[in-house]
C-alpha cells in the first residue's frame, strides 16, 4: 500500500525542475526532511564504519584512528560539535584522501559552527607541520590562517587530538558510544 507522500510523487508532471509548482515543491521539502534528514545520524554512522576498511599506511584504520581523535577530545572535555566533528575529520578519505578535508567539512558545514567546518576543511594544512617536509611541501601552511577566527580550534583538533591518535593499542571508546552526539549534532541542520 502507498503512502500518501507516494502517491502524491506519482502524480508530479513535472519533468523539468523549472516546470514545478509550489505544491509539488512543498510535497518534495516534506520527502526529504522525513526520508533524509531524519536518518542522516544513521548514514554517518555507516559511513564512519566504512573507514574501517581503509589503512592507508599507517597502523591502524581510519574507524580506530577517528575514534582515538574523539576520543580524545571527549577525554578533554570538548563539546558536542567538536567531538563530532573529531569523530567525522576523515570520513571524506572513504571518497578521495586528497580531498578528504574539503568533503568531510561539506557534510559538516549544514550542522556545525562555520569556525569548526572551516578547521575541519584546512586540517590536513596543520598536520602539514608534521610531515609535508618528507613529500617535498612546506610544513608551515598553517600559518596561512594564524588569522582566521577558526585557528585556535584547528590547532587543538589536530595537535591535541587528530596527530596523537595513531597508536592500534589506544582503548577507544566505541562507536555507538557516541550515537547520543552524532544524534545531538546531525537531528537539526543549522541551515538548508
Amino acid at each position: 500500500m502507498a503512502t500518501a507522500a507516494q502517491e502524491e510523487s506519482e502524480h508530479k508532471s513535472f519533468t523539468r525542475m523549472q516546470d514545478g509548482q509550489p505544491e509539488d515543491w512543498m510535497v518534495i521539502a516534506a520527502e526529504h526532511q522525513a526520508h533524509y534528514q531524519e536518518d542522516a545520524p544513521k548514514r554517518i554512522i555507516e559511513h564512519l564504519k566504512s573507514l574501517d576498511e581503509l589503512t592507508l599506511g599507517f597502523g591502524c584504520s581510519q574507524l580506530q584512528h577517528s575514534l582515538m581523535t574523539a576520543t580524545l577530545a571527549r577525554n578533554a572535555g570538548a563539546s558536542d560539535e567538536e567531538i563530532v566533528a573529531a569523530l567525522c575529520h576523515d570520513i571524506g578519505k572513504t571518497m578521495s584522501v586528497p580531498n578528504h578535508g574539503a568533503i568531510a567539512a561539506e557534510i559538516l558545514k549544514p550542522y556545525v559552527s562555520e569556525d569548526i567546518a572551516e578547521a575541519i576543511r584546512y586540517h590536513q594544512d596543520f598536520q602539514g607541520a608534521y610531515y609535508y617536509n618528507y613529500l617535498g611541501r612546506s610544513t608551515t601552511m598553517r600559518e596561512d590562517h594564524k588569522d582566521k577566527s577558526w585557528y585556535e580550534f584547528a590547532c587543538k583538533l589536530v595537535d591535541e587530538w587528530d596527530a596523537e591518535a595513531f597508536d592500534p593499542d589506544f582503548e577507544v571508546d566505541s562507536l555507538e558510544s557516541f550515537e547520543p552526539e552524532i544524534t545531538r549534532v546531525f537531528s537539526q541542520p543549522k541551515m538548508m
